[in-house]
């Protein structure tokens, strides 16, 4: 008869802190997982949203203002599978209202959960990114996520349904100019995320 299976540990925030600095690290439910920094078309796609939405919402140019627009904050939640313990999220892009957070926090990370995330998906992290980073964003009360796939050059809009998850909005794709939830105050150019 065999011996039964090693009970893997769970990873903690030490393990976290000792990836290496050129690699992102997230730890969800006691996972870590390691990934290296993005690819060229990820890093486009993430720097191009990025441009095309800080200025009017946190800025106020061309826009109402009234947001914090950051790139890959580090978010913490409790983890509600070992009390004490964290998920620790690093979303490509995430913003706050500021209604809700009105000054930036002095940790280094986020407590307060964002009001929208965005994930840029790649092969090697989109099934973390929908499958167990998605779930956490919904208990958590992020109101609005996007999924951007800058091989597929697509948008995926999804809105958070209380006490039923995310519902999908819409999927916008190639160099379509949309509005959409929550900055549908100004057009969106999806050509400025794909590289060509």
């Amino acid at each position: 008869m065999g011996q039964p299976a090693e009970k893997q540990r769970r990873a903690n925030y030490a393990d976290l802190e000792a990836v290496p600095p050129n690699k992102v690290a997230e730890l969800v439910g006691g996972v870590l997982h390691v990934m290296p920094r993005p690819a060229p078309r990820h890093a486009n796609a993430s720097s191009g949203l990025i441009g095309e939405v800080r200025g009017p919402f946190q800025g106020g140019r061309g826009g109402p203002g009234g947001w914090w627009i950051l790139n890959e904050p580090e978010l913490h939640f409790p983890d509600p599978a070992a009390p004490g313990e964290v998920d620790v999220l690093v979303p490509d892009v995430a913003g706050w209202r500021r209604e809700r957070m009105p000054e930036l926090p002095e940790t280094a990370y986020f407590s307060l959960s964002p009001d929208w995330v965005c994930e840029v998906l790649s092969p090697s992290t989109e099934k973390v990114d929908r499958n167990d980073k998605m779930p956490i964003y919904a208990r958590e009360g992020v109101q609005t996520a996007w999924l951007v796939d800058p091989i597929e050059r697509t948008l995926e809009v999804y809105s958070l349904v209380p006490h039923r998850g995310w519902a999908a909005v819409g999927t916008h794709r190639g160099a379509a100019r949309v509005r959409v939830a929550p900055f549908q105050a100004i057009e969106l150019d999806l050509s400025v995320l794909w590289a060509t």
